[in-house]
């Protein structure tokens, strides 16, 4: 696995390739991690994914992207929890819902509190967007980066999805 971090408005974000695709993002830098301008000095298939990781993630942060593409790799994970991180995968930019409808959506309605669990056990964060998923009333709680990161995501969704409704 390679790792790069890159400067973001949320803070440095690491993020992790294997043979498959993006397998991990982290909030700071992890060990071993090269920066985003030294992709270059990587193995040709690592240092392309990673590039086009850290270009989307750009073009996200910049609100000119709203929907990722690059490949992804999730080897771990209970079948509840990737159910989770699939439903989470499908909220629209721009959007949230609850841990309770997420609960319901994949089959158990009593689990919201598992759907939290789930939701920090995400091992890509703001690509499969955990930061969507809000509590009861659209209460911020619950964010493996913190609150006001997901504060800033949610709000960074909120402007783009307006601007473009409204251009």
């Amino acid at each position: 696995m390679r790792w790069t971090v890159l400067d973001s408005p949320i803070g440095e974000l690491s993020v992790g390739v294997d043979d498959v695709g993006i397998c991990g993002v982290h909030f700071g830098p992890v060990e071993a991690a090269v920066p985003a301008t030294a992709l270059a000095e990587l193995p040709a298939p690592d240092a392309a994914e990673l590039a086009t990781a850290v270009a989307e993630l750009r073009a996200y942060f910049a609100g000119t992207l709203t929907e990722f593409g690059v490949p992804l790799s999730v080897r771990r994970g209970s079948a509840f929890e990737r159910a989770v991180w699939t439903e989470m995968s499908k909220i629209p930019y721009g959007e949230t819902r609850t841990y309770g409808e997420i609960a319901s959506v994949v089959g158990d309605p009593g689990a919201a509190r598992a759907v939290g669990v789930a939701c920090n056990r995400n091992p890509i964060p703001v690509i499969v967007p955990c930061h969507r998923i809000v509590g009861a009333g659209g209460k911020l709680v619950g964010f493996g980066g913190g609150l006001p990161r997901k504060r800033q995501l949610l709000e960074l969704e909120a402007r783009v999805a307006f601007e473009r409704a409204w251009t």
